[in-house]
């Protein structure tokens, strides 16, 4: 038997678990997964790395921090209980979906038995989500007024775009168009996030709230910065039911964006959607994205926006890829503003 066969590089052991090669360092890194090493340095996963490192992955499928993976991997299981009724809340939501599916399903039955032929809208309506949330707007400048169409609107949706874009101006839109929605901006960071802290003094239960979310931060190796909260409270002062978020990433540093990342996505299909704006690959990992996100990019020449595939030769995708960089690259280049000459 060949023994190398039972060996797979971190590409491969990423494919194989769902996650990306950058989650398996990041697990390196936290001392919860020892992978394997070639004489030529590589790290390769056998049986026993795969094991665990599935156990990991199924960890944090049920909202674990990494700091609460390792404790339970020890043996410690107290802090299972909040993340397992979460859990079971987010699959009672899926049943009372399915439920609903199922009657919809009866229903068009009844009427095909009737002989009522039922219309390709209703067929497609027993597979989208009941609630569907849909935007038409004009696009703003730097576009020239197209028509434009937001629909299966994801939990997580990307709005990418180099300098100069338009990406703020169509989040802006997005915000002004969709029902009940909320545009967070860069003014939530004014005067060093004071209104934050003092709107956490005024309200004990926010301040409750906003530090829950900080301990499951903290755990996965966020710093707390006034950045932090800013953004933290915004998001839970705002009683909209859709948050459209200007540079999410804004004054945080890298390994504070890759656990906020990780906190958005364990909040799953009954969160309410948030539209993040950003450059930043640790916000918007294209290795990771599941079913539950979704990418518009802002092309470069003005063309109107696009929603991307996030999988290599998609269209659209190298642009995308383009567009983000490193927390560290992202922080060397704040406040670079676009400059093109006059036209003669």
């Amino acid at each position: 038997m060949n023994r190398s066969a039972q060996f797979l590089n971190a590409s491969e052991a990423a494919g194989r678990l769902g996650v990306s090669a950058k989650a398996l360092r990041l697990y390196e890194q936290r001392g919860i997964l020892a992978p394997k090493r070639t004489e030529a340095g590589w790290r390769v996963y056998g049986p026993e790395q795969m094991a665990r490192a599935a156990e990991i992955v199924a960890l944090r499928g049920l909202g674990l921090s990494l700091a609460q993976v390792a404790r339970v991997l020890r043996g410690d299981h107290d802090c299972l209980e909040s993340a397992l009724a979460a859990h079971q809340e987010r699959l009672e939501g899926q049943i009372r979906q399915a439920a609903d599916t199922v009657e919809r399903v009866r229903a068009v039955r009844m009427d095909i038995a009737a002989g009522r032929l039922p219309s390709v809208a209703d067929l497609t309506r027993l597979i989208r989500p009941e609630a569907e949330i849909v935007a038409a707007f004009d696009l703003p400048w730097p576009w020239g007024g197209e028509r434009f169409e937001l629909s299966d609107i994801r939990p997580l949706n990307y709005i990418i775009g180099p300098l100069g874009s338009g990406k703020t101006r169509l989040a802006q839109a997005i915000a002004a168009a969709l029902p009940d929605a909320a545009f967070i901006g860069l003014d939530r960071l004014d005067n060093g996030g004071r209104e934050a802290v003092r709107l956490l003094e005024a309200d004990p239960g926010l301040n409750t709230c906003v530090s829950r979310i900080k301990d499951w931060l903290i755990e996965d190796g966020a710093t707390v910065s006034p950045a932090l909260t800013a953004l933290l409270v915004a998001m839970e002062v705002q009683a909209a039911s859709v948050l459209v978020i200007d540079m999410v990433e804004q004054g945080l540093d890298h390994t504070t964006q890759e656990a906020l990342a990780a906190y958005l996505k364990r909040q799953g299909a009954e969160a309410k959607p948030l539209f993040l704006m950003t450059r930043s690959s640790a916000i918007l990992d294209l290795g990771s994205v599941t079913a539950d996100e979704a990418i518009i990019l802002c092309p470069a020449n003005h063309s109107p926006p696009v929603r991307v595939a996030p999988y290599p030769g998609a269209p659209g995708y190298e642009a995308v890829a383009t567009c983000l960089a490193t927390p560290e690259v992202r922080a060397r280049t704040e406040g670079v503003i676009a400059w093109r000459p006059a036209v003669a």
